[in-house]
């Protein structure tokens, strides 16, 4: 595996593990929450968890069978909340550090394009729709937050 394709395998598992978290916390934050509307934001939350889990797929995919790398099986580290504005902060946070971290990863394979000349298009696409699934998050969580 050459060097620009390793760079990505390990930016791209990172990514992983920052989803297998994800995923973990939204469905344990959706066990908590109670009082007026918390069906409807359980609701919401496990869908975004949905989600996280697609993405899992898509990084692990990418990392295996584009880049010949070995897909990690770590977790990233998850953060408790116990009220409601409180988990909905929470995941809003992280949502927005890893859209951050995805456009590090989008801007790098833009950035090798010529030197990926048989992966570029799947990971260009890959990672930029899952950005756009975070964005969405994003959106969620703060309308649920009332910003």
């Amino acid at each position: 595996m050459d060097k620009i394709k390793k760079e990505l395998a390990a930016m791209l598992n990172r990514a992983l593990e920052l989803e297998h978290a994800a995923r973990v916390q939204y469905l344990a934050h959706a066990e908590l929450i109670s009082g007026l509307n918390a069906e409807s934001i359980v609701e919401r939350l496990k869908e975004i968890a949905s989600d996280e889990l697609k993405h899992e797929g898509i990084f692990r995919g990418l990392i295996g069978n584009y880049l010949g790398g070995e897909p990690s099986m770590g977790l990233a580290e998850t953060h408790s909340a116990k009220e409601t504005v409180k988990i909905l902060k929470v995941n809003l946070k992280g949502e927005k550090e890893a859209i951050d971290f995805y456009k590090q990863i989008y801007k790098k394979i833009v950035a090798d394009k010529e030197a990926l000349q048989y992966e570029f298009e799947t990971l260009e696409h890959q990672v930029r729709h899952v950005i756009m699934d975070e964005q969405e998050h994003v959106t969620e969580l703060s309308l649920l937050l009332g910003k």
